[in-house]
């Protein structure tokens, strides 16, 4: 039997629809799970649209532990290998991280160490770096923190702004989560002790 993701969002999904494509290559051997979001949204709907197992876990008016621990029921019910985050937009605390230590991986649109937390487009710009890029890298209790496994960047232009320079790192983010994925199935990458280690060449 090959891997089973969940996949946590707040949002469009356009990083959720990517795997969805991605893991269409029945080759891969491996599915999603689980979708699950903190509120409604698009990405929930489409998740739902395309018949894949939803749940929606209301943070609004409860405890944050409450909300994390019905959450991580859900999680451990779909009896998932890694969670992979896709735009959620909550800080995950420590004790949920220990509890599926080295299984969460996430994506944000920087070349961490960089720009950890939100506006991370606009604060490339406003630095006057020549490149902006992405990372995917295992969730530790510190935010945008934790081993990082891979990166990927594009030049930002002269005439970039926030908006267009989102838009041309979108396909670069598909593309290395697809990696990063399609790694994890194959065996090519191996997550050991909270530590990634690739068996190929990146």
């Amino acid at each position: 039997m090959g891997l089973r993701f969940a996949i946590l969002l707040s949002g469009r999904g356009s990083n959720m629809m990517s795997i969805a494509d991605l893991l269409d290559d029945k080759s891969l051997d491996s599915d999603i799970a689980l979708v699950a979001a903190d509120k409604p949204c698009a990405g929930l709907a489409f998740a739902s649209e395309r018949g894949f197992e939803t749940r929606l876990i209301s943070y609004a008016d409860r405890a944050k532990s409450d909300s994390e621990e019905e959450l991580a029921q859900v999680i451990e019910a779909a009896d998932v290998d890694y969670i992979l985050l896709a735009g959620f937009m909550r800080v995950l605390s420590a004790d949920f991280v220990s509890r599926f230590e080295g299984r969460i991986i996430n994506i944000h649109p920087s070349l961490l160490p960089k720009y950890k937390g939100l506006n991370t487009h606009q604060r490339a710009i406003e630095a006057g770096d020549s490149r902006h890029g992405v990372s995917v890298h295992i969730v530790t209790a510190g935010l945008d923190d934790g081993p990082i496994i891979a990166q990927d960047d594009i030049a930002i232009e002269k005439d970039d702004d926030e908006t267009s320079l989102a838009s041309r790192l979108l396909p670069c983010e598909h593309a290395l989560y697809a990696k990063v994925i399609t790694s994890l199935i194959k065996g090519d990458l191996v997550i050991e002790n909270g530590k990634p280690r690739w068996q190929i060449a990146e």
